[in-house]
């Protein structure tokens, strides 16, 4: 009988060619769990803003593979020691780090379960696969937990200048259209090396930094924080809100058995077990979207009105101020509305509400981003750079948004 070759090319975009290193990963690639980020798009909603980005979280995994590698092969180059054990334990994580994420990833985090992380739900399928894959799993997890001895390990994973945003930065410019997000992923790769157990990037690579967190800092107001993908977000999560308030008055809607799960039972911390995890892991956004396409027939008024707001993108109208939102203005358009529709306070609050967003591109009370002189000395990357507003970046910006329906003509 013919062996299944499991040392696959796969062709990527962004990076062109990208290998399967041995036939585990490949397994685990193959895995329901992991197939299933297939059908969880990496953007949420910002397809409705860029049409290009529709590009998934499977995408994403299997990039940071790519880039992990690649980075391990630098360190390892210069004479940071790395086994064959370890190699793959960091290959495993990064390719699981996103595995939690639910559907339309950040946009419905925490609509299905109730003050649940994606990351925790992340370790709750590595744990599962652990088990399925005798056990193999099981240094992936301590890294990721970072619970594994060598700190550095862990920041490769998740920190300020990781693998996960090297690959979502250049990735999602790529697919968004918006070239100030398309980082220099493989000159700051290049750059890297290890101090004291602590990843640094050595100092001719300090121009890449700079680069890079002026990157964040514009994907973020260009892209995710885009007014209109976050106003349909805001959106999806008063269809999941509405929904769930009906069923528990009684209203059967149609929705796969997944997701009518999750509208019925209240999901939390507490009660998430095995088999909610299960349950979980037939969920992604294909039974959101086909929910919605039967609600926009349904006879209340809310979630009717939500659903084909998002399905025909005819969204809220959304505006973007420095300064709080002032009550009388939100006041005015659910008057308006309430008048229009004749509906009652409760469901006019589902279409006129406000809210603030902020975004700070880089934390200089957390682990930092440490730059490797040529001396041995290491300093922060906001002391080490002669840019003069690089310093601005370690400020949060609030922006306030207020979001109503658009008069008709």
């Amino acid at each position: 009988m013919n062996q299944r070759n499991k040392l696959k090319i796969l062709n990527d975009p962004i990076y062109g060619f990208i290998t399967i290193p041995n036939e585990r990963i490949f397994d685990i690639i193959e895995h329901k769990y992991f197939q299933r980020l297939r059908r969880i798009s990496q953007m949420g909603m910002s397809y409705l803003v860029y049409p290009g980005a529709h590009h998934t979280r499977f995408h994403h995994a299997l990039g940071c593979m790519h880039l992990m590698r690649k980075a391990l092969d630098v360190l390892r180059f210069k004479g940071v020691e790395i086994s064959k054990k370890e190699e793959e334990a960091l290959l495993i994580a990064i390719l699981l780090h996103d595995i939690g994420h639910g559907p339309f990833s950040h946009a419905m985090e925490h609509s299905i379960v109730s003050g649940v992380s994606h990351e925790w739900i992340s370790l709750q399928f590595m744990e599962k696969m652990n088990a399925d894959f005798n056990q193999s799993l099981t240094l992936a997890i301590q890294i990721f937990k970072g619970e594994y001895h060598r700190k550095f390990f862990k920041q490769l994973i998740a920190s300020q200048l990781d693998v996960d945003r090297l690959d979502y930065l250049k990735r999602d410019s790529f697919y968004t259209g918006v070239a100030e997000g398309n980082i220099n992923s493989e000159r700051l790769i290049t750059m890297l090396n290890v101090s004291n157990d602590e990843l640094v990037v050595e100092q001719k690579g300090i121009y890449s930094v700079e680069k890079f967190l002026v990157a964040r800092r514009l994907m973020y107001w260009q892209v995710y924080l885009h007014k209109t993908s976050l106003g349909a977000e805001q959106l999806l999560i008063r269809v999941l809100k509405r929904a769930k308030e009906l069923v528990s008055k009684g209203v059967d809607l149609p929705a796969s058995k997944a997701l009518s799960f999750f509208l019925k039972n209240e999901i939390n911390f507490e009660n998430f077990t095995n088999d909610t995890l299960h349950t979980f892991s037939k969920l992604d956004d294909f039974d959101i979207v086909s929910a919605m396409k039967e609600w926009v027939s349904c006879d209340d008024f809310v979630l009717k009105n939500l659903c084909t707001s998002i399905i025909n993108r005819d969204l809220l109208k959304v505006k973007l101020k420095k300064t709080p939102i002032e009550v009388d203005k939100v006041e005015k358009h659910l008057q308006e509305l309430q008048q229009k529709h004749n509906i009652s306070r409760e469901e006019a609050n589902y279409f006129v509400f406000k809210g603030s967003v902020s975004n700070l591109a880089y934390r200089d009370d957390v682990e930092n981003i440490n730059i490797l002189y040529k001396n041995g000395k290491v300093s922060d990357v906001i002391k080490a750079s002669d840019q003069l507003n690089l310093g601005a970046l370690t400020k949060p910006v609030v922006k306030y948004y207020i979001c109503y329906p658009k008069p008709k003509d």
